[in-house]
């Protein structure tokens, strides 16, 4: 139903063209402030989570490597103190 007042439907072409006009404006500031945060980052080195786990899983080969040796040698320094 459409109403015969013309101001009242200019005030709701009014109105509509406000709420169009404030989505636009907070699609554009979400736009704008992920680009500012991209920029931010953009500068430091992340790593993904996948180089994060693998560097982690070689550390602790590393650190079992490095017992293994560890024993190793005290059990030859053990030898030879003999």
């Amino acid at each position: 139903m459409q109403s015969e007042n013309p101001i009242l439907a200019d005030f709701v072409k009014l109105a509509n063209s406000a709420a169009g006009t404030f989505a636009g404006m907070t699609r554009e500031a979400r736009e704008a402030a992920r680009e500012r945060m991209r920029e931010a980052f953009g500068g430091m080195d992340f790593v993904s989570r996948e180089e994060f786990d693998t560097v982690k899983l070689m550390a602790q080969k590393a650190r079992e490597e490095n017992e293994a040796l560890k024993a190793r040698l005290d059990e030859l320094e053990a030898k030879l103190a003999k």
